[in-house]
């Protein structure tokens, strides 16, 4: 990742930020139900908003049954995300993705097919999804991916001690992983779903930012709720706050959910109308997603055509 900005350091641990805070949850539901209908992006605009939807994808695979052959499969689609018909008939070239997103030991293989691209690879640690192994061992994990040529780590919270308000204990914790990534980027997954309230997620938020996170995320995939606008809009407005107080900027990363090309297209809105166009770049907003982008080269195809191709027209990898 090229940095536009200087790395995040943190700030030392301050609940003045954030104790008093409570979130306004119909408010903030109200809020995000607007946003779809406060920008119409139609024809060449449309399409320029896809394309940059694009560079800001983590392509993902987290299965069970990952292999080398998908992961290879997948940044052969992570170098050329879109048919090579399609970007010259649109004008473009050089389309690539934000990073590809895998499990520590599938981490050699994404790096080796991802050699020369310059798209970084990206990898879950901490005991992900749940997080709840041995700290020391979610630590060792962190240095075991970023060994195996891992440039962003993505990390999990303990959710308990969001829940039951040890906001000391989780900076410190965060702080450890902040650490043990040296020089790789840190998402830090907060499992809003987990979280139960939108003032949980603010103030989890903050905890995650003062402890040095280069990116806060929404969501692991795995829960049974998980990225929603409402969500996405507190963490946001948390990320404003952070930047008003500390001129440090923070990324955002919503994941979970998002498949097609409209959910790009909301939640590029929401950082524009949030927080303006510089947060839409790929160096401070990601998509956590694998099929949303045969979704987005489907609109794109209609675009160029006027038709609508079947969904198989775009497998993934």
């Amino acid at each position: 990742m090229t940095d536009a900005f200087p790395r995040m350091t943190g700030t030392p641990f301050t609940p003045d930020w954030f104790d008093t805070i409570s979130v306004n949850t119909p408010a903030a539901e109200r809020r995000a139900s607007s946003l779809a209908g406060r920008r119409t992006v139609k024809k060449d605009w449309q399409a320029a908003w896809l394309a940059r939807a694009i560079t800001c994808i983590d392509l993902t695979t987290l299965a069970g049954d990952d292999t080398a052959g998908r992961v290879q499969r997948l940044c052969a689609k992570a170098r050329n995300p879109v048919r090579a018909d399609l970007l010259s008939a649109l004008g473009l070239e050089g389309l690539t993705v934000g990073a590809v997103c895998v499990y520590p030991t599938m981490v050699p293989h994404a790096a080796k097919a991802l050699e020369g691209s310059g798209i970084p690879v990206a990898s879950v640690a901490t005991g992900f999804p749940a997080g709840l192994t041995p700290l020391p061992l979610r630590l060792a994990e962190i240095r075991y991916a970023v060994e195996q040529g891992a440039a962003e780590i993505d990390i999990v919270i303990t959710r308990e001690l969001a829940l039951t308000g040890q906001w000391q204990a989780l900076y410190d914790e965060i702080r450890q992983m902040r650490e043990a990534c040296g020089d790789a980027h840190m998402k830090a997954i907060l499992a809003t779903g987990d979280l139960k309230t939108l003032t949980n997620v603010y103030k989890a938020s903050m905890v995650a930012m003062q402890a040095g996170a280069d990116f806060i995320k929404t969501s692991t995939g795995k829960e049974e709720v998980n990225a929603t606008l409402p969500v996405s809009l507190t963490m946001v407005r948390a990320l404003r706050d952070f930047r008003d107080l500390t001129g440090q900027w923070v990324g955002f990363k919503p994941a979970g959910g998002l498949k097609t090309a409209k959910d790009a297209m909301n939640w590029l809105i929401l950082m524009k109308e949030e927080l303006g166009t510089r947060w839409c770049m790929p160096d401070l907003f990601r998509i956590g997603a694998s099929s949303m982008l045969g979704d987005i080269e489907r609109q794109l195809e209609h675009h160029v055509t006027g038709r609508y191709s079947a969904a198989n027209r775009h497998a993934l990898a």
